[in-house]
């Protein structure tokens, strides 16, 4: 049996599904990006008039993101520590992951603490944002 978790500290899915997933004591986020949850504005997007995104800040972005994950993370009865599998998105691998790295290691600041990481280059993603967390956590019983 697995139970939904969906809350209002993190910005709404921009579909039907939910924030996370716990099945056991495994809990998985669906993937996250950097939208604040008040007002969906994206932290570090500056537009053209037409709304097209003139330029964004990844470091601004990487922060919101990891702020929403521990939103659903604490929503779920987890902790930032009991991250062990993230997953992470960039649309511009060459220009941002030096800079997200530098954000990463001030979350974890300790290689062996930190949870296992994969970072994947992609060419979008479903709205206008630069990073998204795909995330799995062991909630400690």
């Amino acid at each position: 049996m697995s139970e939904a978790v969906r809350t209002d500290s993190a910005p709404a899915p921009v579909g039907s599904y939910p924030h996370a997933r716990r099945v056991g004591n495994l809990l998985f986020l669906s993937g996250i990006g950097p939208r604040n949850p008040v007002d969906d504005s994206i932290a570090g997007n500056e537009y053209f008039a037409d709304g097209r995104v003139r330029k964004y800040d990844i470091e601004a972005q990487a922060r919101a993101v990891f702020a929403n994950v521990r939103a659903v993370l604490e929503a779920s009865g987890a902790a930032w520590e009991d991250l062990i599998d993230v997953t992470v998105y960039l649309t511009d691998m060459a220009r941002d992951f030096k800079a997200y790295n530098r954000v990463w290691g001030e979350h974890f600041p300790d290689p062996a603490a930190a949870p296992c990481r994969t970072t994947l280059g992609i060419t979008a993603l479903p709205t206008p944002i630069a990073i998204e967390l795909k995330c799995v956590a062991a909630i400690k019983e």
